[in-house]
């Protein structure tokens, strides 16, 4: 008779202690995990304890992992590649596939061409998975992602360029008629400030008034850009938004790009993906259908 399988550590401890080496942080990899930072650290000590070896050092403000942790880590992330890959083997090709994104893109960009994409692949599901939150392609079950940043994103990841981030300032046409442009005079000072959780006013203003920006009557603060878009189409203030995300708006008249300043934020909107996708055919047309919709953008 076989051996049976020796103890085995806990394997959310393990799980824990992988995306814990990626972050070398405890809030990060909490963060990404969707649990309390605490809960983190006590799943740490707990595989310490059960492993009788230490596998981080705690710095003031970092982790290092020790000889121990980097010589466990390797082998722990091919174990999980290779429960991965036999779980997968037991499913055929699926016809669905979760995209994750920020609700401002899913709302502004990704929702109003769903359409087009369902006449161009009407056998694939495509499930749409909104959230600030950074996903985990292994956890979280998703296939790929659209997400602001620079590269690299992470290890075993692919990102090819959707967007380049260029911000503008937009406002509603009937608020413009009624306060005046807000280039001309003293015009600006009369309009309330959208804001959203990026915070970029204080940047835009000091490229679009370099010699000091007007004060201003009111700041209104949300927490997503789609909110704040749609404060500006209804006429309450100016918002900074990426300009792919108000192309139409401006094309059918509900908004109006007030300012001529642009401001390149530093960071684009990659197509990001793992290197193996789990579907690798619906992950090849999702991508090759986002690509084209961009450029017809």
């Amino acid at each position: 008779m076989a051996e049976g399988i020796r103890h085995l550590p806990s394997l959310n401890g393990l799980r824990v202690f992988e995306v814990v080496t990626r972050h070398l942080n405890f809030r990060l990899a909490a963060e990404e995990i969707g649990v309390t930072q605490g809960a983190v650290a006590q799943q740490i000590r707990g595989l310490e304890a059960e492993l009788g070896l230490k596998l981080f050092d705690r710095l003031p403000r970092t982790l290092a992992l020790t000889e121990a942790g980097q010589s466990y880590v390797a082998n722990i992330r091919r174990a999980f590649e290779l429960i991965s890959e036999a779980t997968e083997t037991l499913k055929p090709e699926p016809l669905h596939l979760t995209i994750s994104v920020t609700p401002t893109f899913a709302s502004k960009w990704l929702i109003p061409r769903l359409p087009d994409f369902t006449a161009a692949h009407p056998n694939i599901d495509l499930r749409i998975l909104a959230s600030d939150r950074i996903a985990n392609f292994q956890t979280d079950a998703v296939d790929l992602a659209v997400r602001h940043g620079r590269p690299p994103f992470g290890p075993n990841l692919n990102a090819e360029l959707l967007f380049d981030h260029v911000i503008i300032a937009v406002g509603s046409p009937l608020l413009v008629e009624k306060l005046g442009f807000p280039d001309q005079e003293d015009n600006f000072s009369r309009y309330p400030r959208l804001h959203d959780g990026h915070d970029l006013w204080p940047q835009f203003l000091e490229l679009a008034f370099p010699n000091g920006a007007p004060a201003t009557a009111k700041n209104i603060r949300f927490n997503q850009t789609s909110l704040a878009i749609e404060a500006a189409i209804a006429g309450q203030g100016l918002a900074l938004t990426s300009t792919f995300f108000v192309d139409e708006d401006i094309a059918s008249g509900r908004l109006l790009r007030v300012l001529p300043t642009e401001l390149t934020a530093g960071s684009d909107f990659y197509v990001i993906s793992p290197r193996k996708p789990r579907h690798a055919a619906s992950v090849a047309a999702v991508k090759s259908w986002l690509a084209d919709a961009a450029r017809q953008n």
